[in-house]
């Protein structure tokens, strides 16, 4: 595996692609990680004079067959954010690793539990096309428009019940990864309300947190009271 080194709208110095690679140990890397795929680094500066000692930044993208890990920085000149970004780089292999340790002989499941004890799973047939649920016998279907539809009443959209345990948003993105899908639905351990964690582009991650509404919350308490009262 090569580290790959790119400008964008900058030109990088062969001095600066030589220190990546001593900077940037690949031996190192492995050891944490063995299932590296490629190494990225871009260089790229901010031309406006108030940020000069921000004009440089610098970003790690090392893809796996796992998720995806980055790290940037940014500084005065790329050398010292390239020192930055690798040690934030490091922090987040190390943390990837220890999870991955602790999770061995800990109650993991292979892969092909997964579709049995993980709920809400896709399944894949050998071709690995993904399997649609089948029809509830005896229920009549029909499609409307790019939805099934079961039995004649109003238009319902499926609904799927699941018990969760409370867990950590780095939590919440392992396991999103780990059953393959775009979004992951989980109850936030510190707070205690439902979150959502979804891939946006390239290789980012967004979270979007719901809470409760106290004021409909009152609204619907008093008309809920009022319905009793009369």
């Amino acid at each position: 595996m090569d580290i790959v080194v790119k400008g964008r709208k900058t030109e990088v110095p062969e001095r600066f692609r030589k220190h990546v690679a001593e900077k940037l140990k690949l031996d190192k890397i492995q050891k944490l990680d063995g299932k590296v795929i490629s190494l990225d680094v871009e260089v790229s500066k901010e031309p406006n004079p108030r940020q000069a000692d921000r004009s440089d930044r610098v970003e790690i993208t090392l893809r796996t067959r796992g998720p995806v890990i980055r790290a940037e920085a940014a500084a005065s000149d790329p050398y010292a954010a390239l020192d930055l970004a690798q040690e934030k780089l490091d922090a987040r292999l190390r943390k990837q690793h220890s999870k991955r340790s602790s999770r061995r002989g800990n109650g993991r499941i292979s892969a092909a539990e997964v579709a049995d004890r993980v709920p809400g799973t896709a399944v894949l047939n050998g071709e690995g096309d993904l399997v649609a649920d089948e029809a509830e016998e005896g229920v009549p279907t029909r499609r409307v428009g790019s939805l099934e539809v079961q039995g004649e009443g109003p238009l319902v959209v499926r609904e799927k019940t699941h018990v969760a345990a409370p867990m950590t948003l780095d939590q919440a993105l392992y396991e999103m990864e780990l059953v393959g899908h775009d979004f992951y639905l989980f109850i936030d351990s510190e707070t205690k309300e439902p979150s959502v964690v979804y891939r946006r582009h390239a290789y980012d991650y967004g979270v979007i947190h719901l809470n409760t509404d106290p004021m409909v919350t009152k609204v619907q308490s008093a008309d809920a009271g009022g319905a009793l009262g009369g």
